[in-house]
């Protein structure tokens, strides 16, 4: 049964009569986290975790602890573990995620609650918290700076032969356990099967090593070494493919040996023909038909024209921020659209939010073209700062070196900033869960604890 909080702690209370007093930033977050529709958002998919969640089964954690406990987790960085570690161990924190003197919920528990709480629950909980912070004067929603980033995904650095190690080495070890069961149930298990985990592993070190040289032979050597590592993974995914039948037709199998294989096979038949292009035919692939990773097949490929990360892993995040440092709306986007097409939704969505234009609105020269600044000047924005790229003519430059465009420019600079912090303090460098579900919580998680943080310090 879900439980909405724990009763409070007179023994507690005395307790912290004798310590000091909370930090102060803190005590902002506390406030703000005490608004009634900010604790229905949680509470309503928490209640939907199992049919009788709200009528019957043991007491849950308490709603009002699971929100607290993952907004301090991603507060300081922490990880799971740290979380229940940190929170147990200090009065202050017990306060705050109003535990009390019970017993702090285990990682483990944290993990589950935290995957029922869906991505569009945290982007409607950030909308509140950005209308929080209008009520209390941190913003006026007056000044608008949009920019993007990347939050890269918990993958290494792709290759087709990792890619085809990984999927022999992932296929091979299902199909060992699906032996197992296929033997207790008195079947016999795909014929002639044969674990191709380290040869594979050693042919992709192998290629990794022969095609670093670059000259023709090492070419011709490593093209040799893919024919056998596509040989081993092929022969793999057929005795894969002849176990998933034989595990649906017995009535004694594992369900879930069954939906590994389902899911892993059409990854790898993917990279054996992706290789097979590349490799083998020479054949330019596009990004959009290639995939990176066999364990978070959702990753793009993005290529920013930056000189020290030319090519990153992940996806792109669109992130809108107004005066007061309060990131009032993030999308992330499909693929890696060009950055000009992201102005006119970010004006929508900071009209949706304040029901109001900007007085100021800025981007980098990358959003610019004449369209998009009529847009913004037709829904009432009365400062547009896109500067353009390339060849400006002197009307143009003049209307650049204005004292109000030339301060906006140095106003939109801080965005840099605020995109640094939430990488380096609030875990958006890189989504350390899976799944593009994961990725989602991840990113919604990282920009509301940077927004309390925020209003904290204000």
């Amino acid at each position: 049964m879900l439980r909405e909080t724990y009763p409070v702690d007179k023994r507690f209370e005395e307790i912290l009569g004798y310590l000091p007093k909370m930090d102060p930033i803190l005590v902002k977050i506390d406030a703000y986290l005490e608004d009634e529709k900010l604790y229905r958002l949680i509470r309503r998919d928490l209640s939907q975790r199992w049919p009788k969640t709200l009528e019957t089964g043991r007491g849950s954690t308490p709603v009002e602890v699971v929100l607290r406990m993952l907004v301090v987790k991603r507060l300081y960085g922490y990880s799971y573990e740290e979380t229940e570690k940190t929170v147990s161990d200090s009065l202050v924190l017990r306060q705050f995620c109003r535990v009390y003197l019970q017993k702090v919920p285990v990682d483990t528990t944290l993990i589950r609650l935290a995957n029922v709480i869906q991505p569009k629950t945290l982007e409607k909980f950030n909308e509140r918290i950005t209308q929080l912070a209008v009520e209390h004067k941190v913003t006026k929603g007056r000044k608008l700076r949009t920019d993007g980033t990347v939050v890269e995904t918990n993958i290494h650095a792709p290759s087709d032969s990792r890619q085809l190690a990984d999927s022999v080495r992932v296929l091979a070890r299902t199909l060992i356990r699906a032996q197992t069961v296929l033997q207790v149930g008195q079947q016999k298990a795909a014929q002639q099967f044969q674990d191709f985990t380290q040869a594979a592993r050693k042919s992709a070190r192998q290629i990794g090593e022969t095609l670093a040289q670059r000259t023709e032979a090492a070419r011709e050597a490593g093209q040799q070494k893919y024919q056998e590592l596509l040989e081993m993974t092929q022969k793999t995914v057929y005795w894969a493919t002849q176990t998933l039948e034989q595990l649906r037709q017995s009535p004694s199998a594992s369900e879930r040996l069954a939906n590994t294989l389902a899911t892993f096979l059409p990854r790898a038949q993917q990279v054996i023909m992706q290789t097979k292009r590349r490799i083998l035919q020479g054949e330019q692939v596009p990004a959009c038909e290639k995939i990176v990773s066999l364990f978070e097949p959702h990753t793009d490929i993005i290529c920013r024209g930056k000189e020290s990360r030319p090519v990153e892993y992940g996806h792109k995040v669109w992130l809108n921020e107004v005066d007061g440092g309060i990131i009032s709306h993030y999308r992330i986007l499909n693929g890696n659209p060009p950055d000009e097409s992201q102005w006119r939704p970010s004006l929508k969505a900071h009209l949706i939010t304040f029901k109001e234009p900007p007085h100021q609105a800025s981007a980098d020269r990358g959003l610019y073209s004449e369209p998009n600044e009529n847009f913004a000047h037709d829904l009432g924005v009365r400062r547009v700062i896109l500067p353009k790229p390339g060849y400006r003519s002197k009307p143009r430059l003049k209307h650049e070196h204005k004292a109000w465009f030339v301060k906006g420019r140095k106003w939109h600079a801080g965005v840099e900033g605020r995109i640094s912090v939430l990488k380096r303090a609030h875990g958006l460098g890189r989504c350390l869960v899976h799944g593009f579900q994961g990725f989602q919580a991840w990113v919604g998680w990282g920009v509301i604890a940077g927004n309390l943080a925020v209003i904290g310090r204000t």
